[in-house]
């Protein structure tokens, strides 16, 4: 898969959110954050995410979206901009309680705690508006021109922002990460079982009993249909568009009281068939414990035709 703008910026919020997720365990634990920890977690979201992330945004994407017709008030476009306002609002925050806190002054770590829950909180639920909502709406309405040209402006900031800046906070967000959380296996066995879930040519979802996201694959890479970490224990119906949510809910309601044993549907979704299944998962009791997802693009499979045995070369 080419990697267009849009995958640049999801990728930018998945380290965000390795970030996020890191500070926010280690600010739950017994022990204090290290002040070295402190700073790094300081630096990359004030050089990475606000002076470099939103930046492309705010220079590149924003500018030509309106242009193509999406409003810049009243709309998904005018409520990211102000949460990229109200980010550099808690940001401008939590900046002097962190500087303190390196400092050696452990009384600000209540306040340093409070405000940034606030910052997390808001980048979490802005990362998944961009994901889901304002990119696909942007996609739509942009042409191939359209696409290179905010790709090129996005290498040409970064490359304002000093040789291997993307390459080096990514390093670090995965360095935060390896130090403060298991990995998305999410209680699966950290080493072949993840592997194999990572490795299968489908990407499979899990959403438990009382329909909450609890698990995802294929969290490196590209995804037909991005997932973030924030996903993890939210409501299933926070990750569909409104208009299939009450089908969603219809399917799980009919897996539950055993109505059904499998529903699917398959589209054209950029340039690919997709083909998208769900199943209820059940124990040997029969007890209904969740629904898994399934979503594999068969594009290629489609066109396969006559046979081609194991030991055909």
């Amino acid at each position: 898969m080419s990697r267009n703008w849009n995958h640049l910026l999801m990728d930018d919020h998945q380290a965000a959110e390795k970030v996020l997720a890191a500070f926010e365990k280690t600010l739950t634990a017994d022990e204090l954050p290290t002040p070295g920890m402190v700073s790094k977690v300081l630096d990359f979201f004030v050089a990475y995410v606000d002076q470099t992330h939103n930046q492309k945004e705010e220079r590149h994407l924003f500018p030509l979206i309106e242009q193509r017709g999406i409003p810049r008030s009243g709309g998904p476009l005018a409520v990211m901009l102000v949460e990229h306002e109200r980010s550099r609002e808690l940001l401008a925050e939590w900046r002097p309680l962190a500087e303190a806190y390196i400092g050696g002054d452990r009384s600000s770590l209540p306040a340093l705690k409070d405000v940034f829950g606030k910052y997390a909180a808001l980048l979490k639920e802005h990362y998944w508006k961009e994901n889901d909502i304002l990119y696909p709406m942007a996609l739509r309405v942009m042409s191939d021109a359209d696409n290179a040209a905010v790709l090129s402006g996005i290498v040409a900031l970064e490359a304002e922002r000093g040789t291997n800046v993307r390459a080096d906070y990514y390093r670090l967000a995965d360095d935060l990460a390896a130090a403060n959380l298991e990995d998305l296996s999410f209680g699966l066995d950290r080493g072949v079982l993840a592997a194999v879930l990572n490795t299968l040519p489908v990407e499979i979802s899990f959403v438990d009993a009382d329909d909450r996201v609890r698990y995802f694959s294929h969290e490196k890479g590209d995804k037909i249909f991005p997932r973030l970490r924030s996903a993890i224990g939210t409501a299933v119906e926070n990750c569909h568009p409104e208009r299939s949510v009450d089908k969603v809910k219809q399917i799980l309601a009919d897996f539950k009281a055993g109505r059904r044993d499998v529903a699917e549907f398959w589209l054209d979704f950029q340039g690919k068939k997709v083909h998208v299944r769900y199943f209820p998962v059940r124990n040997d009791s029969g007890q209904y414990l969740g629904c898994l997802e399934t979503v594999q693009d068969v594009t290629a499979i489609q066109k396969l035709t006559g046979e081609r045995r194991l030991l055909d070369e």
